[in-house]
């Protein structure tokens, strides 16, 4: 606002001083080194003294308290999950209060950018690049986080829970293997599965009702017909256990026809075979239905 206003009593003074009533004939008006240096000099001293301060103030940004709790935050289109030191995977970022946390940001695909607009902090997560951001939760409570980088046709679903609890209850969630994914499901067929699923944010593209997003729906899909492409060939193949763990495993090697390509990245890094046939079995369940 000051800057605003110093440029406007300039520009009003030249406005005024020198138009065309008060000065019919043109003038040449010679150089004045003293101001030339003048008005050169102060804008570089006020440039580096903004880029000190916010350099200060970004400095501590960067480097992570040592007792801090180690998050991996994984982004893909169009989830996040969290990984934890002892092997925890949650869809939602759950942290103790008043406890520095250090996120090492991860995209499994395209840029992404962790936004939690409670806390005031953003970062975008570039593939192939090693970036990290930190934070200290002050209030116990829930809150919304979001991806900030539009990144493909889902992207405004691509969102998430941070809670924050109390160092007691962090502690019991953070020792109890039962509340990895925190899902809470009963004990239906195919339940572990179903968790599995929501945990890595496969309802983000396939639907459980018949919908069509942007893959096939789970709904009477095991033990179906599918026609796909292969090598820029169509073929019919059965979904049986075996395609199933190719299409999550290598999901670009056989493409559901009518269903767009190169989307799905592979899960063989981050799903044991134990976790597909908890899939597998939740497949077979909704065929049951």
């Amino acid at each position: 606002m000051l800057l605003l206003t110093g440029l406007t009593i300039v520009m009003l003074y030249f406005v005024f001083r020198y138009n065309n009533k008060k000065n019919k004939i043109a003038v040449q008006n010679e150089g004045n080194t003293r101001l030339e240096i003048i008005w050169t000099v102060i804008p570089i001293i006020l440039a580096l003294a903004m880029f000190y301060f916010g350099w200060e103030g970004w400095k501590p940004m960067r480097t992570a308290p040592k007792d801090a709790i180690n998050v991996t935050s994984v982004a893909r289109m169009w989830n996040f999950s969290f990984q934890y030191e002892n092997g925890t995977q949650s869809p939602d970022l759950i942290l103790p209060v008043n406890t520095p946390v250090k996120i090492a940001l991860v995209s499994l695909d395209v840029i992404h950018s962790l936004y939690i607009p409670a806390f005031r902090i953003k970062s975008d997560m570039v593939p192939g690049r090693e970036k990290m951001m930190w934070f200290i939760p002050q209030s116990i409570g829930v809150y919304d986080l979001y991806c900030a980088e539009y990144c493909g046709l889902r992207h405004s679903y691509m969102n998430a829970k941070v809670k924050v609890l109390s160092k007691e209850d962090y502690t019991k969630w953070y020792s109890d293997s039962s509340k990895t994914l925190s899902v809470t499901e009963g004990p239906t067929p195919g339940s572990e599965g179903l968790a599995i699923m929501k945990a890595q944010g496969c309802n983000a593209c396939h639907s459980s009702d018949g919908t069509k997003i942007i893959g096939p729906s789970y709904l009477n899909l095991y033990g179906e017909k599918q026609v796909v492409i292969r090598d820029g060939k169509e073929i019919t193949l059965t979904v049986d256990d075996e395609y199933i763990k190719r299409a999550i495993y290598d999901p670009n090697i056989e493409i559901v026809k009518g269903y767009p390509s190169g989307l799905m990245q592979s899960y063989k890094t981050t799903l044991s075979d134990n976790d597909i046939s908890k899939i597998i079995e939740y497949l077979k369940s909704l065929h049951d239905k």
